[in-house]
């Protein structure tokens, strides 16, 4: 699956806001976003006049990026998100909030979405004692994902579970340390999703 290679702290500056996509080092002083928050190249400082449409892109991109996920996949989510009963805005933000690697992140088993996809992909998590390393598998309610058998002795998982306790997962998971896994109690409701995105832009974006 192709991905972004590219330095992400360009991806914060050019959409104006944190995406928190390196981890800690976007809480710290060395946050890129925080020395410059303007966007970037020769005339990032200069004001421009931004268009209902050019509004409503920044606020697609901002979400796709965020999620770490192209553009083609993103309006696969879109069509399917349009296609359930509901708000297809919150809808939409439910299934990225459902992808693998995000929970992953959200559980605390990764520093970002970006390391979470790395350990997805590299089969160090099982759901329900199965080897998943799609990065966009979704879970449902009721899912268990564990850390591998044969991964708990990495260093690098070491490494996270050690600093597990100073993160809190939000309330449509459970996380249990020891053990090493989550479980998915239920979807999340718009509330409780705080990826800073008006997903209303995005509908009428795509509804042009």
């Amino acid at each position: 699956m192709a991905r972004y290679i590219g330095p992400v702290c360009r991806l914060c500056r050019r959409e104006g806001a944190k995406l928190y996509l390196k981890g800690d080092k976007c809480y710290s002083d060395k946050c890129a976003f925080t020395k410059r928050s303007y966007a970037p190249g020769q005339h990032g400082q200069a004001r421009k006049k931004v268009s209902e449409y050019g509004i409503q892109l920044r606020e697609k991109q901002k979400a796709r990026r965020s999620y770490g996920i192209l553009e083609r996949q993103f309006h696969a989510y879109f069509e399917k998100a349009d296609r359930q009963k509901g708000i297809t805005g919150e809808n939409l933000l439910v299934l990225l909030e459902r992808r693998l690697d995000n929970v992953v992140y959200r559980l605390g088993f990764a520093v970002s979405r970006t390391q979470a996809r790395q350990l997805v992909r590299h089969g160090h998590f099982t759901v329900n004692g199965r080897r998943v390393d799609i990065p966009s598998y979704l879970i449902k309610p009721g899912d268990v994902i564990q850390v591998h058998e044969a991964s708990k002795e990495s260093p690098l998982v070491k490494q996270i579970f050690e600093a597990i306790g100073h993160k809190t997962a939000p309330m449509w998971l459970e996380v249990s340390a020891e053990d090493m896994s989550g479980k998915v109690v239920r979807y999340p409701s718009r509330d409780e999703i705080d990826t800073p995105i008006q997903e209303h832009l995005i509908v009428e974006l795509y509804s042009r």
